[in-house]
């Protein structure tokens, strides 16, 4: 990554508090609702159902979703008192830069069915925090648009891995030429899950051409169609569907990986510690637990109850990294004491961008990042390395 994070902010919560009241006393207010409930609720109501739908939906029974929410509430935080907390640093340093918070903003996709500047309006958001955007595949905008708009910013790339290795390496030529500096390795979406919102309403948005910029501008997919997918968009449909899922890659396929780019690769979706192990082998920069935010497996395990294990078969030899669950800053600091370097958001800044564009995507995160730092501070911690598990405490067996 390049460019320099900004300065942490002093009292950052308690002025970011001051902001929404000073708002109020002027009979203005922010560009999105504080309350999470309110903002997915007005969310739904700015959103096509269908779209809605994507976005809110998990897999099955969307046990997995609860799971995930069930898996912190366990968590108690167990504040401490009469400790100095003036000055807080919430900065932490990942794959050797150092970002204003241990929060980067995850890879979403089909983001024109949320907002028409998609991507570039979550970017450019994620850019004015000096926090990492992470770019899906299967993004509405064009990977280099998004780097071109978001100038020096640190920015991840996220690669769905398909049948076509000429086009994979492609991708990854195309991420590294427009200056994205990390690679985040989606193992948990070989094939779709079962969705039953969507296959409800019989929705999927690549089937309208939404969501595959990626692939109409890239010279790979182009040359393997009869003419610009432009002018034929339901045979570059076909092709897609026909290259996007691989359900045959295995362990042994990240070393070919490793040879066709310099970035550094993370692996998404680990859940149990012996795939841990295997990542570390594979010569992985980092692992994120996640189980996908709930849309792949109907009653997997929740993403935070999995983390300890995870964290414990690493050893510190690589960073964890964790989403799935993430709403509210006593999350974050869940997820960090157990174990976790950095988390990374999904459908809490998405429902701010279907609100208020690029705008309720900032405000949605500094909402997050000043409930992190007043939390934090009313627990008697100034610094993402203080926690440990010493700061919480199992609802369901009273033990620290």
């Amino acid at each position: 990554m390049s460019g320099e994070s900004p300065k942490p902010v002093r009292n950052f919560g308690l002025e970011r508090e001051l902001e929404i009241y000073q708002l109020g006393a002027a009979a203005k207010q922010l560009s999105i609702p504080i309350m999470l409930s309110l903002l997915e609720k007005k969310a739904k109501e700015a959103l096509d159902p269908r779209a809605y739908d994507y976005v809110a939906g998990g897999a099955g029974g969307e046990n997995t979703m609860r799971a995930n929410l069930e898996a912190f509430y366990r968590w108690r935080i167990v504040p401490r008192m009469l400790r100095n907390v003036s000055r807080r640093d919430m900065s932490i340093e990942l794959l050797g830069t150092k970002l204003p918070a241990p929060v980067l903003l995850g890879p979403v996709g089909v983001q024109s069915i949320v907002h028409r500047e998609a991507e570039i309006a979550s970017g450019r958001a994620a850019a004015s925090l000096g926090l990492p955007f992470v770019l899906s595949t299967v993004s509405s905008r064009p990977l280099e648009e998004v780097a071109q708009t978001m100038g020096a910013s640190p920015r991840w790339f996220q690669l769905y891995w398909g049948k076509n290795p000429e086009l994979t390496a492609s991708m990854l030529q195309r991420a590294e030429r427009a200056g994205y500096s990390a690679l985040i390795v989606t193992l948990d979406t070989s094939m779709l899950g079962w969705r039953e919102r969507d296959l409800e309403r019989s929705y999927l948005p690549f089937m309208s051409c939404e969501g595959l910029a990626n692939y109409f501008t890239d010279p790979v997919f182009r040359a393997a169609l009869h003419g610009p997918p432009e002018k034929n968009p339901a045979e570059a449909v076909r092709l897609w569907l026909s290259v996007f899922t691989n359900t045959a890659v295995t362990w042994e396929d990240i070393a070919s990986l490793r040879e066709q780019t310099k970035l550094p690769i993370l692996l998404k979706g680990i859940l149990h510690p012996d795939d841990a192990r295997r990542a570390i082998d594979c010569g992985a920069s980092g692992v994120i637990v996640s189980n996908h935010g709930g849309r792949q497996v109907d009653g997997a395990i929740g993403a935070l109850d999995a983390l300890p294990g995870v964290v414990d078969a690493i050893g510190g030899k690589i960073p964890v990294l964790f989403d799935s669950g993430i709403r509210r800053g006593a999350d974050v600091m869940k997820a960090i004491a157990l174990g976790a370097r950095a988390v990374l958001l999904g459908r809490l800044y998405v429902w701010g961008l279907a609100v208020a564009g690029e705008t309720g995507v900032r405000d949605a995160v500094l909402n997050l990042l000043a409930d992190f730092d007043l939390s934090m501070a009313l627990s008697g911690l100034v610094s993402p390395r203080e926690l440990s598990p010493a700061a919480l405490v199992r609802a369901d067996d009273g033990k620290h």
